[in-house]
């Protein structure tokens, strides 16, 4: 919700951006001020601040200040950030929903393209000349390592993914130059991961790192001859089942998965048709 403040804010009247400043410096007190209060800490009129509320997409200031109130809620943020305890399945699917979508819109005005594009050259390179492509991750950002294995694979190349630690470093250790280790991350502070990517670079390798900017996963990423995918969201890293986290790292694999296809070239179409033929002997007739 907060997110949507802030990509609505430069478009607002100056009017109605001193009370959207003013929600953005302390949202918890603007959820439970009454309208005069916050008309007079903003320094506008009454109406303007329900202007505001309506500007934003919401039906007024009591509907604002409902969702407000469960978008700050203490105790539910650490299950999703948007919801709240009261919340119909029609709410739940809404805030979902606005979340996710609001993420990647984000992410799509902030994703480096320069960062995609030494990531994607040296990918397609390992690809093209049969070197290693391995992707390393723990917890949540494992299973998307998974599923960039899974994704990779399917292009012809040399492709492993590996979510235990010990695995990653021995993996790690047998690296040289050309390979490349993408790591993923939510946090950049896994132990395990750390230590794996600074072997990997020892090594030779390229680490390709997909990860929050300013973590210390991320700094090794800004070595030279490696590539920091930054992926920055709302959600903090200690949330019980990230999900807008994953939603990111997995646009960020399928925007690999495609810049490396698409360089690949012609030579792929008819391993990937030769696949879908095979395929189809797995489902039932229609």
């Amino acid at each position: 919700m907060l997110e949507r403040v802030k990509a609505a804010l430069p478009a607002l009247p100056p009017a109605e951006q001193r009370v959207a400043k003013l929600l953005l410096i302390d949202a918890r007190a603007f959820a439970s001020l009454p309208v005069s209060e916050l008309a007079d800490r903003a320094h506008v009129s009454k109406p303007t601040v329900v202007r505001f509320c309506r500007s934003v997409g919401y039906d007024g200031l009591a509907d604002f200040k409902l969702k407000l109130a469960g978008s700050v809620n203490e105790g539910v943020p650490f299950v999703h950030r948007a919801v709240d305890e009261d919340d119909k399945p029609g709410d739940l699917i809404v805030k979902v929903v606005d979340n996710a979508v609001a993420a990647l819109l984000h992410y799509r005005n902030d994703a480096a393209s320069h960062a995609f594009e030494r990531a994607i050259a040296a990918l397609t390179e390992a690809g093209a000349n049969g070197k290693r492509i391995e992707f390393y991750g723990v917890g949540n950002s494992g299973i998307v390592a998974q599923d960039a294995q899974h994704k990779f694979f399917r292009l012809g190349v040399n492709t492993i993914a590996c979510s235990d630690g010990h695995v990653q470093l021995m993996s790690a250790t047998m690296l040289g130059p050309g390979d490349c280790a993408v790591v993923i991350s939510n946090s950049g502070r896994s132990r395990d991961l750390l230590d794996a990517a600074e072997i990997a670079r020892k090594k030779g390798a390229t680490t390709i790192i997909i990860t929050a900017s300013g973590s210390p996963l991320a700094q090794l990423g800004q070595a030279p001859g490696q590539v920091l995918l930054a992926v920055d969201h709302p959600e903090d890293y200690d949330r019980y089942s990230p999900m807008v986290s994953r939603l990111l790292h997995l646009t960020a694999v399928d925007i690999l998965t495609t810049g490396v296809a698409l360089r690949l070239g012609q030579k792929l179409r008819p391993m990937l048709q030769e696949i879908k033929r095979n395929l189809r002997s797995k489902r039932y007739a229609s």
